[in-house]
């Protein structure tokens, strides 16, 4: 794992009798999605916390970049390159789509929130921002509030945003969740190309887009990691089948 840009060792965490995850060892390497699969209440939540740093873990590491970076906050992690994006969006319904990138590209550089009237005139930020932008094809929706965006359109802006980060790694939970058919597809083929900009760790429950993209897979249950490998492992593996894919294989 001596390539890896992310990896954790041993990370565990409980919530009283729970072991939400249990010595889970995974590791990102440069320009692949590793795809992180597994039924509700497999950990991959609290996995993900503990990743990007909103959850302490009582053991194990975290290493981002060769550095542990297992006592870093949220914002230091974002900071050195690592870009999350959420299940649920964190997005600033009322605010236009441009001050949302702009608003990611402040707290990237740990400027106040209240500093965003004079950074809408900062050159550089809106450079960067509207650089985002055009990146994911919203460019044209920049004034818009993103209330009036689409479901797929508030996902791209969430890429947006992550983008600002300069990211050496991205982490998405559920990017396809609530996307239809025709949406689906057309973030899975704009992750695909993501992937050459920063390698992308995957959490998703569409499984046609994670055997479309994803390079390796693993498949938590019960907190524990039960296989690690390829698309054509993951299909053939009598456990995965038999704890989660059923006839998704």
């Amino acid at each position: 794992m001596t390539d890896a840009v992310l990896a954790t060792h041993g990370l565990s965490r409980s919530f009283g009798a729970l072991r939400a995850t249990n010595e889970v060892s995974i590791d990102l390497r440069p320009g692949e999605i590793h795809a992180i699969i597994g039924p509700n209440g497999a950990g991959k939540s609290t996995l993900i916390a503990q990743i990007c740093g909103g959850l302490a873990p009582d053991a194990g590491r975290v290493e981002f970049l060769g550095r542990d970076v297992t006592g870093w906050d949220v914002a230091a992690r974002a900071r050195a390159g690592l870009a999350r994006t959420f299940q649920v969006s964190a997005l600033a319904t009322e605010d236009s789509v441009l001050q949302n990138v702009l608003l990611g590209a402040l707290g990237a550089g740990g400027s106040p929130w209240r500093f965003l009237r004079p950074a809408l005139s900062d050159r550089d930020l809106r450079d960067r921002a509207e650089a985002a932008l055009t990146r994911v094809g919203l460019q044209d929706q920049a004034a818009l509030r993103v209330s009036e965006l689409s479901h797929g359109q508030r996902r791209q802006l969430e890429v947006a945003v992550a983008l600002t980060l300069s990211p050496r790694a991205f982490v998405m939970d559920e990017p396809m969740a609530g996307l239809g058919a025709e949406g689906s597809a057309q973030l899975t083929a704009f992750l695909d190309g993501l992937r050459a900009e920063a390698p992308i760790l995957l959490v998703e429950h569409d499984m046609d887009a994670v055997f479309a993209l994803a390079d390796r897979i693993t498949v938590l249950v019960y907190g524990r990691i039960i296989e690690t490998g390829t698309v054509d492992e993951i299909r053939a593996s009598p456990a995965v089948r038999d704890a989660y894919l059923g006839g998704a294989a």
